[in-house]
């Protein structure tokens, strides 16, 4: 339990620590008097800090909720607290500003005890059939990638058109807004593209890699991993890909179906594991996958194969600027399209990871200006993409997009694919990945 030291309102409130439960594989995990006391303590620090206000719904709705009951954080019913949870999308931005993260001796996770309260309702069987097909839709994303790929030209045609009986039925049947813009599928999927390619001849070799390829890359852009696979291999880095793989498993985690997020989660690394014990490292272009693979898997898995992993995983651009860094360097000689300046979308996840701003330091090397935006796009893996969370999305999005618009700049630029889409709805301009950026100023060609 938890002990609370209460002093006058204007002092700090003194908590000292007898238990916490973040750890799925605690058997008070899915306790929900367990979980409630903690979620008071939590709620109860948030309030007297106050510094997340201004960054989701989610805290506006709980200092709105404790301020109606003249600060009695313990007055609070279960609706109220449980619209906390129903308001956060998982940006982790939160976890990046708490002052008392651990090691603090309060240790406040607020996206891990978001996760677990969602995690708790699934296990209890509380959620509805609409949420239950909603959550599958979203989660299985091999099917549905892999079906719309071979279907690629009905697929796109039913999902372009928003206003078409087909994204109607959508929304009505599984729950994805049928106003959202969903990108399109691929004809071809970059696994097949990677296989059947010609592989070059890597001269002067400075290390190897295995490209995990994300769902969005593998099903609907694998353009970008195209031109991921091309910068790499200009600057010396054999590429590959491991066996095996499939979706990373977030949608399951976000949506709180810990079990299926573990059985997923222990495939990737048991095919993951076979490329680390080669030599290589894992390269993840999509900061969500990243995240979750660096963090996540370690966390729930609790193995030392999965900490062997997420040791030996980068995202994409922050690969590059460590060879970069480190002494082996990259290639600098840009004989193909530059661009002067470029406004760069900071996206949550990969704040989260804690590594830095790597796709900015990326294009920086080119010569380019480099803009930051710093504000969630509301999608945050499945979240913007239900129907419920629509215009909360939408409205996240286009604070987004009013920033954006306040900068100069030539082109847009973003490592997380899924909040790109969400600008390109709101202006009407692609969005492209720092690694796309630099093949251009390389003069790569894409086969």
């Amino acid at each position: 339990m938890w002990l609370k030291s209460v002093a006058p309102r204007d002092m700090t409130i003194e908590w000292r620590m007898m238990t916490t439960t973040y750890d799925p594989s605690n058997p008070s995990y899915f306790d929900e008097a367990d979980f409630r006391q903690e979620l008071t303590r939590v709620y109860d620090i948030c309030h007297g800090c106050r510094v997340c206000v201004g960054l989701c719904p989610s805290f506006p709705s709980l200092f709105d909720a404790i301020d109606a009951k003249d600060g009695d954080v313990g007055g609070l019913s279960k609706q109220e607290q449980d619209k906390v949870v129903d308001e956060c999308f998982g940006c982790k931005m939160c976890y990046v500003k708490c002052p008392y993260v651990p090691p603090h001796e309060w240790e406040l996770d607020f996206p891990r005890l978001m996760l677990r309260a969602k995690a708790i309702k699934v296990h209890q069987g509380e959620l509805s059939v609409k949420q239950k097909l909603t959550d599958q839709a979203l989660a299985r994303t091999d099917l549905v990638g892999g079906l719309s790929v071979t279907f690629s030209n009905l697929a796109n045609k039913a999902i372009g058109n928003r206003e078409s009986a087909a994204r109607k039925a959508m929304e009505k049947s599984v729950g994805i807004s049928q106003h959202r813009l969903l990108p399109p599928y691929a004809k071809v999927r970059f696994t097949t593209w990677f296989k059947n390619r010609l592989r070059p001849f890597i001269k002067d070799r400075e290390a190897k890699v295995s490209v995990f390829p994300t769902c969005f890359i593998e099903y609907m852009d694998p353009g970008v991993g195209k031109d991921l696979v091309g910068v790499y291999e200009h600057n010396h880095v054999e590429c590959s890909l491991p066996e095996g793989v499939k979706c990373c498993g977030a949608p399951w985690l976000h949506q709180g179906n810990v079990e299926q997020f573990k059985a997923q989660a222990r495939k990737n690394v048991d095919a993951l594991i076979k490329e680390v014990k080669m030599g290589k490292d894992i390269v993840v272009s999509q900061p969500t996958c990243a995240y979750v693979i660096k963090k996540d898997y370690p966390q729930y898995l609790a193995t030392q194969n999965s900490k062997e992993v997420s040791a030996h995983t980068y995202d994409a651009s922050e690969f590059l600027i460590k060879m970069h860094k480190g002494g082996g360097g990259i290639e600098l000689d840009f004989e193909g399209d530059l661009v002067g300046e470029v406004t760069y979308h900071a996206a949550c996840h990969l704040q989260a990871q804690n590594v830095g701003l790597k796709g900015r330091d990326l294009i920086k090397l080119t010569g380019a200006k480099v803009n930051v935006v710093s504000k969630c796009s509301g999608i945050d893996g499945t979240w913007g993409y239900r129907s419920e969370n629509y215009e909360a999305s939408k409205k996240l999005a286009g604070q987004l997009a009013s920033r954006i618009q306040k900068t100069k700049y030539e082109m847009l630029a973003g490592e997380c694919l899924l909040a790109n889409t969400a600008i390109t709805e709101e202006t009407d301009e692609k969005v492209f990945h720092p690694i796309e950026i630099l093949a251009r100023a390389y003069g790569l060609k894409r086969e």
